[in-house]
């Protein structure tokens, strides 16, 4: 270990006094180069000390006079951040956090006096870029942009992220200044690519991890099958969350210290309590300490920021045993001396599950990493797949910036900020003057000899919702005190607030009493349901354009362009414990329409022919091949099953075939079909195989049935879905080692 030469003294002596000798060489790679001036990003695992990559750069710019701007995906991780800084107590750096939650004295004295800022995007976008002058000698000093755990900024979130950060590039060169843009992510595939996406940047790779660790032992947990049966009888697993309280309820008798990450708040409130209740019986049966119950607690979003740091102290003394949580505590906060890690249903991507699981053993010592499947395909296809996870790069993170949906709001928002000019169509990318020619037809910007302009009275940063999908929000109001309890963006207001939904903010439950949308309210009120809530949809696609395709089998693969009109027509309701289905009621809702990129695959009349004759429904065939390859895509595209939806017809009116849809459900396109259209081979032989492991007969929850199909998951066909992709895929349909009757 080592300190650059050029690390001022008083910062070594005060890393010194916090037991840090020196910079592990991947530290010392990327804290040489972005004080050249480089852009980097730093990819390496869990506990590796990335933050430690861009402190010490950061901090010698403070002392040579420049500021730094650091930018987090969460507040938790902006707070963690700053409690170090405080400690290390680093001479002329006065550090501030700018978010939300500060007020607004303090927001005076930050833009005029601090030199280390930190805050979140959304901010950025609507706080501080709008009002830029205001923040004029800050701007002149700039001399570093910290993106930390950059790994986050995917999907329509992260194009929109990526046009933040191309107007903070503007603006700096209005002032002058011409920050190295320093970005810190978990492990990810191809990261300078991604990284120059994100920020319109080259960047240099600093991907070697040179920092000690222990061994971690990795479990994959399959919960059993009930007696309980779901839709057509199927079969249904104990849940996950179960499974978690009972391992989590074990490791605390051990004395282990153990993270449960779960899926939701409501899950993490209800592991925390599901264990407490059994330790309490254990107690009063066995004679064990009283005060063991109380070593178990639930962390996540929502709580009192004083509240989170005291959980996140006592972890780390020790008072804590266990605590159930959010991916809250998936980034970089600091909750080091973990033993084990449960991990409550696959969290996405590889990256995540890494870093997840990277939580634990993180001073060094050996730990214990256990994933938990739900019941949901792709989990059922890794725990019988582990090659799947071990020993395979982590995934490529995929956004698409120039989709014209994120760029136009993000054009206003840079024309308000500083009048467009040609000069600028470099920035934001070739589908830049495009999108510029549209706005000005829409009345939203006027064309001058000198440039674009923004001439509405109103924010333009309002225009765009980046952790949305465009839209007017909608308002969740409590019925008897009138109080907003948040907003919901438009285009998931109808499946996650409709009336009668389910709705958990801050640990409270509610259940939606009426859905205006000419109003854009939802009237809500306490209650306590022992039942969660699924919206269903039927839905119509039309293809508009196919942009690209080639052979796949007898068949043909298709990216492109289509229009997808959507209706939520029931809502289901299944036990929480349970996840038995209670019911299903009927809604009344308008069809939306969205113009998207979808993937889709076809086979003529010749190829699937022979399988008719044999008896096998061809509509349900592609119906549960559509679900199961909906729940595979997310190991292939970084996304949630949540972010895409599926069509499937035994014969479609624009293609004359047999026809299976997957599209992106965002305005647009997000980018995750086009990474199924790249990865179709590994995608679809993967999603095959998920089906063949699965141990039912004829389908569950585990392998083709979905839990937001709008035809009731019927019909399905779970020996017809193998047999169809046997024939896209050019593969026996009769492999000894995957037909399920072999079990």
């Amino acid at each position: 270990m080592r300190w650059p030469d050029w690390v001022d003294e008083r910062l070594v002596t005060r890393w010194a006094n916090h037991g840090v000798p020196g910079l592990w060489p991947h530290q010392a790679e990327a804290a040489d180069l972005v004080h050249r001036g480089q852009n980097v990003i730093i990819a390496t695992g869990t506990a590796s000390g990335k933050s430690l990559s861009y402190l010490v750069p950061a901090l010698s710019a403070v002392l040579d006079g420049g500021t730094i701007l650091y930018l987090s995906p969460t507040k938790a991780l902006a707070a963690d951040q700053y409690r170090v800084l405080r400690e290390l107590d680093a001479p002329e750096a006065r550090a501030a956090v700018y978010d939300g939650d500060t007020s607004f004295e303090e927001r005076i004295w930050v833009r005029k006096h601090a030199n280390y800022v930190l805050t979140n995007p959304d901010m950025l976008h609507r706080g501080i870029l709008p009002r830029h002058a205001q923040w004029t000698a800050f701007w002149r000093r700039l001399r570093m942009v910290v993106v930390d755990e950059c790994h986050g900024y995917r999907g329509v979130f992260g194009s929109h992220v990526a046009q933040v950060l191309r107007r903070l590039r503007r603006v700096c060169a209005r002032y002058g200044s011409r920050p190295a843009f320093l970005l810190s992510s978990a492990t990810v595939s191809e990261p300078g690519a991604f990284a120059t996406r994100l920020t319109g940047l080259q960047m240099t790779e600093v991907t070697a991890d040179a920092s000690p660790r222990g061994a971690t032992t990795f479990a994959l947990w399959e919960p059993p099958l009930t007696d309980l049966r779901g839709e057509g009888g199927a079969p249904l697993r104990r849940p996950a969350t179960a499974e978690s309280a009972e391992l989590l309820t074990d490791l605390v008798l051990s004395g282990v210290r153990t993270l449960a990450f779960v899926r939701s708040r409501r899950a993490a409130e209800t592991v925390s309590l599901t264990a407490r209740a059994k330790l309490e019986d254990l107690v009063a049966g066995a004679g064990l300490p009283a005060d063991l119950p109380g070593k178990v607690a639930a962390y996540r979003a929502g709580y009192l920021a004083e509240d989170r740091r005291n959980l996140e102290k006592a972890l780390r003394s020790g008072d804590l045993l266990g605590l159930a949580t959010t991916n809250a505590l998936e980034l970089g906060v600091d909750v080091s001396g973990l033993d084990a890690v449960l991990i409550a249903g696959w969290p996405g991507t590889r990256a995540s599950l890494w870093q997840q699981a990277g939580r634990a053993g993180r001073d060094g010592t050996d730990a214990l990493a256990v994933l938990i499947a739900r019941d949901d395909p792709l989990d059922t296809y890794l725990v019988h797949h582990p090659e799947a996870l071990f020993g395979r790069p982590v995934e490529t993170i995929v956004l698409d910036p120039g989709n014209p949906y994120v760029l136009a709001p993000h054009l206003c928002a840079a024309a308000a900020e500083i009048p467009l000019t040609r000069d600028d169509l470099e920035t934001f990318g070739p589908t830049a003057e495009e999108v510029l020619a549209t706005l000005v037809k829409d009345g939203l910007l006027r064309e001058r000899a000198t440039g674009w302009y923004w001439t509405s009275r109103e924010r333009a940063a309002d225009l765009a919702d980046i952790r949305g999908a465009g839209g007017a929000p909608v308002q969740v109001v409590e019925m008897s005190t009138g109080r907003l309890l948040g907003t919901v963006d438009e285009s998931s207001a109808h499946t996650t607030v409709h009336t009668g939904a389910v709705y958990v903010h801050q640990g409270e439950t509610f259940l939606v009493a009426e859905l205006d949308l000419p109003a854009g309210v939802a009237l809500v009120e306490a209650g306590r349901p022992e039942y969660t809530t699924f919206a269903r949809d039927v839905t119509d696609i039309s293809v508009i354009e196919s942009l690209r395709s080639h052979a796949l089998g007898p068949g043909e693969l298709h990216f492109g362009t289509v229009e997808v009109t959507s209706q939520v027509v029931s809502y289901l309701k299944r036990g929480t414990q349970s996840g038995e289905l209670l019911g299903d009621e009927p809604l009344d809702l308008p069809p939306r329409t969205l113009r998207t990129r979808a993937v889709w695959w076809t086979l003529p009349v010749s190829a699937v022919a022979p399988l008719a004759r044999d008896g096998i429904d061809l509509g349900g065939a592609a119906h549960a091949a559509e679900h199961a390859s909906i729940g595979l895509l997310p190991l292939f595209a970084t996304c949630d099953r949540w972010d895409i939806g599926g069509v499937s017809t035994e014969l479609h009116p624009d293609t004359g075939l047999l026809t299976v849809f997957v599209y992106d459900g965002h305005e647009g396109g997000a980018g995750f079909a086009e990474r199924g259209y790249a990865r179709a081979l590994d995608w679809l032989t993967a999603t095959r195989e998920a089906i063949a492991s699965c141990e039912c007969e004829r389908g569950c929850p585990s392998c083709i049935q979905s839990p937001k199909c709008g035809n009731g998951n019927e019909p399905l066909d779970k020996a017809g879905a193998l047999r169809l992709l046997a024939v896209l895929l050019d593969l026996d349909p009769h492999p000894g080692r995957v037909t399920p009757t072999d079990r």
